[in-house]
């Protein structure tokens, strides 16, 4: 009786959005309590993939389709759904070739950080599964209004049945995601991406352009490549010839609670000595790295530079403890600015904490920059966005938008 039911209810299947696709598959299962777990899952299986086949145009695909398990019947129908589209070969960051649709229109990020690579590709609108949410990054939906209606998620796991109800054409995952191979085994192509330095960051957005597929966003990810070239070349020619002495050595605070710093091997590190600064956590390797307050002291920093979302220090349990820092006694701890993604993490704007950066440690060697009208050139350039000099303002000093 429950198998029948299951099969009537997808005969019965109006054509629905996958949210309610999804929905009536749970309620089904749990209309199952006599039956053994994992087949109940297996019938809510068959019956995503039924549904998936009703809203598809693969209306030619042979009647006995439906019959597979479900297990190979959801790979199948992506595979297909890749395959209907002129699929290309593309190599991820970490040297995977993935089969790839022409064009992608429907994407799943599992970086958080990439949502601003795709933004900055002017594909921001086709993602339509997130990792990110509102509450922790205003500026960013409120630059993409469209990730509202994405499907968004706590942590960084997507189901795949989802995904395949969503017709999702590519995910992107980060390096250190463990779900990739569960989305390769649905069927799901999916693409690592990773980088630590500039070079990889350029890598990065022409290989992300290259899913996407479009002329466009060909086209935005070498302007803003070479928007980056520009800026390092004009900040290096200027730092380069700096001294050990010259160079203060800076803390990046990424949390105050747990305490944790990022060391060598990192984007971070790349735009301190860029800036002209030394890394004071150098001899730390990695990103969000605990540490202790003894390190802290030991280190001794001139200059600390703490993360828009960790708190100020001031309000910090270090408060007392750091007191005697270089840093604090020159008054020289500052909060990293944040729009779209914090600009000193792994976003696009690490092209606007750059010259953020360098203006900061060095004001004397970088007088010209004004940091307001740099903002906007960017954001209108690159995010197709007319920020205000307040907004800019805003962005500057790690600050949401304005209520309404």
């Amino acid at each position: 009786m429950v198998r029948g039911a299951w099969l009537l209810s997808c005969k019965r299947l109006p054509h629905r959005g996958t949210g309610s696709i999804l929905a009536l598959a749970d309620r089904q299962r749990q209309a199952a309590p006599c039956y053994h777990r994992q087949t109940a899952q297996r019938y809510k299986q068959q019956y995503i993939a039924n549904a998936i086949l009703r809203v598809t145009p693969f209306t030619f695909l042979p009647k006995r389709l439906t019959a597979m398990k479900p297990s190979l019947l959801l790979p199948l129908l992506a595979a297909l759904m890749v395959g209907g589209a002129q699929a290309r070969t593309v190599t991820d960051d970490l040297g995977n070739q993935v089969q790839v649709p022409a064009q992608a229109r429907a994407i799943a990020d599992g970086w958080y950080a990439h949502h601003s690579v795709l933004m900055t590709l002017g594909a921001g609108d086709r993602i339509v599964a997130t990792v990110n949410h509102a509450a922790d990054r205003p500026w960013m939906f409120a630059i993409q209004p469209s990730l509202q209606q994405a499907l968004a998620v706590r942590g960084r796991t997507f189901e795949s049945e989802a995904l395949l109800a969503r017709h999702v054409d590519v995910v992107f995952v980060p390096a250190e995601d463990d779900d990739a191979a569960a989305y390769r085994r649905a069927g799901l192509p999916t693409l690592v991406m990773k980088f630590n330095d500039f070079p990889s960051m350029k890598r990065d957005l022409l290989t992300t352009a290259e899913v996407v597929g479009t002329d466009r966003a060909r086209q935005r990810a070498r302007a803003w490549n070479a928007y980056l070239d520009e800026k390092v070349n004009a900040i290096g020619a200027v730092t380069r010839n700096l001294s050990e002495a010259q160079r203060p050595r800076v803390l990046h605070i990424q949390s105050l609670h747990p305490l944790k710093v990022d060391g060598r091997d990192t984007l971070i590190d790349t735009w301190i000595r860029l800036a002209g600064g030394r890394n004071a956590a150098a001899q730390v390797s990695g990103n969000m790295k605990e540490t202790t307050p003894e390190s802290v002291i030991a280190w001794q920093p001139e200059v600390i530079i703490i993360d828009a979302s960790a708190g100020t220090l001031e309000q910090s349990d270090y408060a007392a403890l750091f007191s005697s820092l270089p840093a604090v006694k020159q008054h020289r701890v500052w909060r990293n600015p944040a729009g779209v993604f914090p600009w000193d993490r792994y976003g696009t704007e690490a092209a606007l904490q750059i010259q953020w950066a360098a203006a900061k440690l060095h004001p004397q060697r970088f007088v010209g920059i004004d940091m307001v009208k740099i903002t906007q050139d960017f954001y209108r350039r690159f995010f197709d966005y007319p920020l205000t000099a307040q907004q800019a303002e805003r962005i500057l000093h790690a600050e949401p938008p304005l209520a309404g």
